[in-house]
């Protein structure tokens, strides 16, 4: 039996349905400010493209004030679209601020992504991941190696869990990178589990 690539089920049926839902209410509601044609299309877009740009800072694992300042920002364009465009507004009579503010939403949406895009993403704290110091060496005795950075069990077996996910979805073993980004730790402790699982 082949196995689909994507897993259908009932939340991804719904969140396919919203977001087509939340799609046509922000094309309506530019449409009724004034902007007509292929710009109508574009601002769902923008709202959207935000969104998952916001989206993916909150789950690097690096500074996420800036990831929560923007999604904030496009959930409250695309919300309040939805409530506008369900009969709170005559689209007919559109209010000279509500035009201003969606003529407004292209400079918003593209100082947020570019600020998602390209602002500095901190490293993760490391303290919580205890190094402890290498031992005293005596004189004339040799050098040993560094002890490696100690790994919690359970972290491991979770790592073995996403790596195994990782080879099922793409056929290749998932890399330290990726590893990192899907557990969301330090650069070090990636490294350390990525060793583990070889």
């Amino acid at each position: 039996m082949t196995r689909l690539p994507v897993r259908l089920d009932a939340v991804l049926v719904q969140a396919l349905i919203a977001a087509a839902l939340s799609f046509a209410h922000l094309h309506d509601l530019a449409a009724a400010a004034g902007q007509d044609g292929w710009k109508a299309w574009a601002y769902p877009v923008s709202v959207d493209l935000l969104l998952v740009a916001a989206w993916r800072r909150l789950r690097s694992g690096g500074s996420k004030a800036a990831g929560w300042c923007w999604f904030l920002v496009s959930l409250t364009a695309s919300l309040g679209a939805n409530v506008a465009t369900a009969g709170l507004l005559d689209l007919d009579a559109v209010p000279a601020w509500l035009r201003i503010l969606v003529a407004g939403w292209p400079a918003v949406a593209f100082l947020g992504g570019t600020l998602l895009a390209h602002g500095a993403i901190e490293e993760p704290e490391t303290a919580s991941v205890p190094v402890p110091e290498p031992p005293a060496v005596e004189a004339g005795s040799a050098s040993s190696p560094p002890p490696a950075t100690p790994v919690p069990p359970a972290l491991v077996a979770h790592a073995r869990k996403v790596a195994a996910d990782h080879r099922a979805r793409t056929g290749t073993p998932i890399d330290t990178p990726t590893l990192r980004a899907r557990l969301g730790v330090p650069l070090p402790l990636a490294e350390a589990i990525a060793t583990q699982l070889i």
